[in-house]
């Protein structure tokens, strides 16, 4: 007996960027990309403090990939191939959440904006959803703008569950147009 299944490869290609499947020869940079300041303060689980600890997490990741499972997480490189951070969708209660990251070294170039506004239509139709939330902590200023450079609306600023204890949060909505 045989099961089929559409395996549908990410590849999105921007002016500076490249969109794709996370593979396991990026386990050094993602490794690397995670380790600065910012990433420890706003999603720290998010960090890998060793090159294996990444190479466990790109398993895992890459395993999402063939059944369409949350989280849906895609490197984000250079056009000459530099893995410089990622994109993703996750499956909250009440609909799907983007992410993003960028590596410290790549900071202020524009890259997570240009790599979310390229995103956000793919998944959107993969998924078959006509919105997808973002939601980082309040004082996250640099996500905030990413979000509403985007084309993201403000629904909320307050109180809020985020990395599992109450915190100062911004929540964005983008809906399809």
């Amino acid at each position: 007996m045989y099961k089929w299944c559409w395996v549908i490869e990410m590849l999105i290609k921007t002016k500076r960027l490249v969109i794709r499947d996370f593979d396991m020869n990026m386990a050094k940079s993602v490794h690397m990309n995670s380790l600065d300041d910012d990433n420890r303060r706003f999603v720290p689980d998010e960090v890998f403090e060793t090159e294996e600890d990444a190479r466990e997490t790109l398993e895992f990741l890459i395993s999402r990939y063939e059944e369409m499972k949350s989280p849906l997480v895609y490197a984000v490189t250079l056009n000459e191939g530099v893995q410089i951070g990622h994109v993703q969708a996750s499956k909250l209660k009440d609909g799907w959440e983007i992410g993003y990251h960028i590596g410290k070294a790549y900071t202020g170039n524009g890259y997570a904006k240009e790599a979310v506004k390229a995103f956000l239509p793919v998944i959107m139709d993969m998924l078959s959803v006509n919105e997808v939330q973002g939601i980082c902590l309040a004082d996250n200023i640099a996500s905030i703008k990413v979000l509403l450079g985007c084309g993201f609306e403000k629904t909320f600023e307050g109180i809020g569950r985020y990395g599992g204890k109450d915190q100062e949060i911004f929540k964005a909505v983008y809906a399809k147009r």
